[in-house]
């Protein structure tokens, strides 16, 4: 119990976690961009059941109730694959609260405590729930409705979360990129002159659909090691995001690289499934799948988002290697051109990823969106 009857209230019952995922539903009520995600899949990430991620983490949620209302939520979690984890950092994330800084004060006291007795010297987000999910807090481009797996914050919460002491650890841009625009000109006469000796391309085999899985896994884990804050995903992480996307995905917007025959690198564009559900308040039933199929399979949608890519550290110095990505987004904007597709967005980029900044830059792409990771030390 904190001052003035508010309650901070550990999320245990599945009729409490209900309650959690509609928090910020209600808060984001009056703002226009805001899109509400399908309430059952926020009941599979945040549950063991349908996260591997709680396999190698230990997670809590919390909500805030006042006068009966819920007012807020947050959620700590350590990851114990993170190699971070090891430096005493843990996370804090899934914040959503009223504009009330006895609120916030009151979830980030609960949420710090929590780490502080398992032994971390300093809480990082938010992080919803793992590094290889949802990061960081929308800081810049509330005027843009969120792409799909991405957050769309309330306005007030950046300066909430540094009045509990938090400061800015790194920011994480999106880049939009027209499906119209060619790459430039100089990149297109290299690309002209074919594919380099060795180089294949080539669309997901829907057919060897695990496997495909398996080979993008260790590409990722390869392509993303030297990143900051990166965390291996498993086997089971990832053969349960395609199981959920599986539907969503096309073969002809999903590409992958091979030099010399071995797998070297991949990109795959989802169609932004937020364009589609926006009206649906996250529910799908009586009528909402029937809707979304309809809209995706027949209207159709004219947004994407890029949340994977990546070409192996081996590859990414040699000349062949440093085609690759450009050959993946010009093979998938072709696609997407030929499929109706307008823009598309890439996300997240570090701001000190310098590569893929690089490519982003040079392939015509700006940053419209900003994420913050913010940190505190818990001495």
């Amino acid at each position: 119990m904190a001052a003035g009857g508010l309650q901070i209230v550990p999320v245990v019952a599945k009729a409490e976690l209900d309650r959690f995922i509609r928090v910020p539903m209600r808060l984001n009520a009056g703002d226009p961009n805001y899109i509400a995600p399908l309430i059952f899949e926020r009941q599979e990430s945040l549950t063991a059941k349908g996260n591997p991620f709680f396999q190698h983490a230990e997670v809590q949620f919390w909500l805030a109730v006042k006068d009966g209302r819920d007012v807020g939520r947050i959620s700590a979690q350590i990851d114990h694959l993170n190699p971070q984890t090891a430096e005493g950092v843990g996370n804090f994330g899934l914040i959503a609260a009223e504009d009330d800084p006895e609120v916030f004060a009151a979830l980030f006291r609960t949420a710090e405590d929590w780490l502080r007795a398992r032994g971390c010297k300093s809480a990082l987000g938010p992080v919803n729930l793992s590094t290889n999910e949802e990061v960081g807090l929308l800081v810049e481009g509330a005027n843009q409705p969120p792409m799909f797996m991405t957050s769309h914050d309330a306005r007030h919460t950046p300066g909430r979360i540094e009045g509990q002491g938090y400061a800015r650890a790194k920011d994480l841009y999106a880049y939009v990129c027209s499906v119209a625009d060619d790459l430039p000109a100089p990149i297109l006469r290299r690309l002209s002159k074919g594919l380099p000796e060795g180089v294949v391309l080539r669309e997901l085999d829907m057919g060897r659909f695990d496997a495909e899985v398996d080979t993008l896994t260790g590409i990722l884990n390869d392509a993303w090691s030297g990143n900051w804050g990166f965390t291996p995903t498993t086997q089971a992480e990832t053969k349960a995001l395609a199981a959920t996307l599986k539907l969503l995905i096309d073969k002809r917007l999903t590409w992958f690289a091979e030099i010399d025959g071995e797998p070297a690198g991949f990109m795959i564009l989802l169609p932004n499934i937020n364009e589609a559900i926006a009206d649906l308040k996250g529910k799908l039933f009586p009528f909402g799948w029937a809707k979304l199929l309809w809209r995706l399979k027949v209207r159709g949608v004219k947004t994407g988002r890029v949340p994977l890519m990546g070409v192996k550290r081996k590859f990414a110095a040699t000349l062949r290697g440093q085609l690759l990505p450009f050959q993946l987004i010009d093979a998938t904007a072709r696609a997407a051109r030929r499929l109706g597709y307008e823009r598309y967005e890439l996300s997240w980029v570090l701001e000190d990823n310098l590569p893929m900044r690089r490519i982003c830059d040079a392939g015509g792409a700006k940053v419209y969106k900003t994420y913050r990771l913010y940190e505190k030390a818990l001495a």
